[in-house]
């Protein structure tokens, strides 16, 4: 079973396999995040060039209930180089999600490529944990998850998941591996999510490289400020080394 089933002109239903951690009657964030990605880059398709996602920023506006919701994109600063794209998506008339996509256009350089952000240990090297034990809902009962938890806020997790996004639709490797990005800020918990909660508010990625494969790396900290304010943060990896960063500002507080 997919995550969303197509059931109109930009209208999607979520199937059982979305629903939240927080409150599993709401709609887990992360595939939403991964379906917005896949109609920007349908919406753009037929302009095919060489542009390459390299920046995602996703504003949580309220809570999705797990009903049927809208999806509308719109280019908001079209260029032949550099483009600037956004979605929306609308429940009940009014605005959930917001999502800017920056593309730009790629080209042959002739500098020293590469990173200095150090490669994690692959998945066959971290120990299989079961999120749900953490956390409920369908969402993280449909994900695999290998762990290394090495402290409070502190440790490495890989994710894959054999779910389509939606049903019927071919969904690019971005698509897929942007919708897996948001469990950055449950796997490696400062606090008890039980007692106190902390729901991220946005996310914001940028991607150096185009990731590949099925698999997602997340090289987390997570750190509380005294006021009630968090931040979770990532660098981002797939299987063959880092290919970004995403950061989650949270809200922090007893449940």
């Amino acid at each position: 079973m997919a995550y969303f089933e197509r059931v109109g002109a930009g209208v999607f239903r979520p199937t059982e396999h979305v629903s939240g951690a927080w409150a599993e009657a709401e709609q887990h964030i992360a595939p939403a995040f991964g379906l917005l990605t896949h109609e920007i880059e349908r919406y753009v398709e037929e302009g095919a060039d060489t542009a390459r996602v390299t920046r995602l920023s996703f504003d949580i506006l309220g809570v999705l209930r797990m009903q049927p919701f809208e999806v509308a994109v719109a280019v908001v600063r079209p260029g032949r180089t550099i483009e600037l794209v956004e979605a929306r998506l609308t429940q009940d008339g009014r605005d959930a999600v917001v999502a800017r996509v920056w593309r730009q256009a790629t080209h042959e350089v002739s500098v020293d490529v590469g990173t200095p952000d150090e490669p994690i240990p692959g998945p066959e090297e971290a120990e299989p944990w079961d999120a749900s034990s953490e956390w409920p809902g369908g969402f993280i009962r449909s994900i695999e998850v290998r762990r290394t938890h090495t402290g409070a806020g502190r440790g490495r997790v890989w994710a894959r998941t054999a779910h389509p996004l939606v049903e019927g639709d071919e969904v690019s490797e971005l698509a897929r591996f942007v919708g897996l990005l948001d469990i950055a800020n449950g796997m490696n918990t400062r606090a008890d999510p039980s007692r106190v909660a902390f729901p991220n508010l946005d996310l914001t990625a940028h991607l150096h490289t185009a990731p590949r494969g099925e698999w997602v790396g997340l090289d987390t900290r997570v750190s509380f400020a005294d006021d009630g304010i968090g931040l979770t943060h990532s660098t981002v990896h797939d299987v063959h080394g880092p290919v970004g960063v995403s950061s989650q500002i949270l809200t922090v507080r007893p449940r």
